[in-house]
């Protein structure tokens, strides 16, 4: 990135922070995500050379620290990084009020909302026994179009393949539609109402997933005016 060539803290922050992806990749670390591969599926459209890179220059400028060798790297954030925290909190709830307009189909991607969906979920709406939801999305790109997510014991995993078992509700839906629903643009049960999601399965756990499923932890922020703390499961 050129640089601003001012003395400004704005000014140099943002020769670091608002380089390309750079503020995606910080979004995921203060999430939760430690291991590349975690941090890969919040940015699935960014490069692993680039997310290396950026990871690199993040490191460089003392944001986070790298531990451990290959398969087993953790990235964590310091002091200056969790510090980041309610930077990235106000401006994701900024860009939930006044950018975010109607949705494009380049901005949809079935990954990266399962993947926030994972880990923003509420578990405890539903009991501690093992529920499976398989989201079929019928308009998502080859090999994206059925998801699994596993609630059991107050931890949910996110599977791309059949999990095994019994699935207790299938939900059925256009991407563009679930995405709404999951940044605040509407209620699961409006959609559900409208007849934009079909849920099927059954109708005791049904009627707890608009608690369960919550929504996008900065777009909830964003409705409730910037102020309050969110909270991310661990990744």
């Amino acid at each position: 990135m050129k640089k601003f060539g001012q003395f400004c803290p704005l000014a140099q922050a943002s020769q670091l922070l608002c380089e390309r992806w750079t503020l995606l990749v910080v979004r995921e670390l203060v999430a939760g995500s430690t291991r590349f591969n975690e941090l890969k599926k919040g940015v699935p459209l960014m490069s692993p050379t680039l997310l290396s890179t950026r990871l690199k220059q993040l490191s460089d400028a003392g944001v986070i620290t790298k531990s451990g060798a290959g398969a087993k790297t953790v990235y964590e954030l310091t002091q200056a990084g969790r510090e980041l925290k309610p930077v990235v909190q106000l401006l994701g709830a900024w860009g939930h009020r006044w950018v975010q307009t109607s949705l494009v189909v380049e901005d949809l991607d079935a990954s990266l909302l399962m993947w926030d969906m994972r880990r923003s979920v509420n578990p405890d709406a539903f009991p501690d026994h093992r529920i499976v939801l398989q989201f079929e999305y019928p308009d998502a790109s080859k090999g994206a179009t059925d998801w699994w997510l596993v609630s059991e014991g107050g931890e949910v995993e996110l599977c791309l393949n059949e999990p095994g078992g019994e699935v207790d509700i299938v939900i059925k839906s256009t991407l563009a539609a679930m995405t709404a629903v999951w940044t605040c643009q509407k209620t699961f049960n409006d959609a559900v109402r409208q007849g934009e999601i079909k849920v099927f399965g059954d109708e005791k756990l049904a009627n707890k997933l608009q608690d369960w499923l919550q929504s996008s932890a900065l777009s909830r922020l964003g409705s409730l005016g910037g102020s309050p703390d969110v909270k991310w499961q661990e990744a």
